[in-house]
């Protein structure tokens, strides 16, 4: 897990960009309730990382983010896109530790805070 910030830095309801040690750009996203969630940054639709400047909501109780560009929505939790089955963010674990965010650099099962 690498960490990426202080977890009082992201504002709640919002998205921030970070890059990993190995060159993978992530979304990491705070909601309202504090939790957070870690997914490819990268939009598959427009091959542009722009994930983290989307809108965070809800469609039906799944916590989503719409991408910035054309609006498809994708879960936080799972990656999918609710909008086109054949497509999904990757989904990235995430944790507090000590008042930092930190996130795995693979792909791993998301952890919340």
């Amino acid at each position: 897990m690498q960490s990426i910030c202080a977890f009082d830095r992201i504002i709640p309801g919002r998205g921030v960009a970070a890059l990993l040690e190995d060159g993978t750009q992530v979304a990491v996203f705070r909601l309202h309730d504090d939790s957070l969630y870690a997914v490819s940054n990268l939009d598959p639709f427009m091959d542009a990382n722009v994930m983290s400047r989307g809108l965070v909501g809800d469609r039906g109780g799944e916590p989503i983010v719409t991408s910035p560009l054309l609006k498809q929505a994708f879960s936080l939790k799972t990656g999918a896109c609710l909008d086109d089955e054949l497509v999904a963010l990757e989904v990235f674990a995430v944790e507090v530790l000590d008042g930092e965010v930190r996130v795995g650099v693979n792909s791993e099962v998301k952890a919340s805070a």
